[in-house]
């Protein structure tokens, strides 16, 4: 069963070091991720599975253990998902961690998480709703207590600046991916429509559909700790416990 589940944003430039100069711009979205793993350690899981967006190459399963890099952005710096992975006899994956995995190892890292062993879980922008469902269902059936960390983006298309350029479709949607994860909105996360989060470049729809399937007769509570679209990027901290 699901005990609790923390969502954040997944961009590399909320690592300081990947960010440098501009790194206090995201400093409150940090802060709102450190008390959302707050909330994960206070539930008392037998197991965390990390769940974030990847391409072909970073999907599948985790192990602990697992390395992730910052190198692709320029910095020397290495992340392994919950430690050195001896609660797995170090059986980690020979694959790097996708960046939305690296940067959840990185938060992860540094709240000093030791709480209950931890897997990883890519999962591709394309996967339809109802698999995404079914996912989630399959984790919280391996441990009487499960928690997830939930990586992702809301749209990229806030300003014309923002990599998606401006698409006036993207407020609305992410007010209601936020109004959703703030309420812990199960049947509204199912809903969510595939083909717009596409077109707007949100890349936490997929990773967001899973949640919802793991928390289904859950009857968690949620709430939202951060909302902000720094650089035209929907970022958004919640929490569900």
């Amino acid at each position: 069963m699901l005990v609790a589940a923390a969502v954040c944003p997944c961009p590399p430039l909320l690592v300081p070091d990947v960010a440098a100069g501009a790194a206090p711009e995201l400093a409150a979205a940090r802060a709102a991720c450190t008390d959302a793993l707050g909330v994960l350690a206070a539930a008392r899981p037998d197991r965390l599975v990390v769940v974030g967006p990847a391409e072909q190459s970073g999907r599948g399963p985790h192990p602990a253990g697992t390395r992730g890099s910052f190198r692709g952005f320029g910095v020397d710096l290495d992340v392994r998902l919950g430690g050195d992975g001896h609660e797995d006899g170090g059986a980690a994956s020979e694959r790097e961690l996708p960046p939305s995995l690296a940067v959840a190892a990185w938060l992860l890292e540094r709240t000093g998480w030791s709480d209950a062993p931890i897997e990883g879980l890519g999962v591709g922008e394309p996967l339809e709703a109802e698999r995404c469902i079914q996912t989630g269902r399959d984790i919280v059936a391996q441990a009487d207590r499960v928690a997830l960390l939930v990586m992702g983006d809301a749209s990229a298309c806030r300003t014309l600046k923002a990599p998606g350029y401006l698409d006036e479709r993207a407020a609305p949607f992410d007010a209601e991916v936020a109004r959703a994860l703030g309420a812990a909105d199960v049947a509204a996360l199912k809903v969510l429509d595939a083909e717009l989060a596409y077109e707007l470049k949100a890349s936490g729809r997929a990773p967001w559909q899973v949640l919802a399937g793991a928390a289904e007769g859950a009857d968690l509570g949620g709430a939202l700790l951060y909302e902000d679209a720094p650089y035209g990027v929907g970022y958004l901290v919640a929490t569900w416990s």
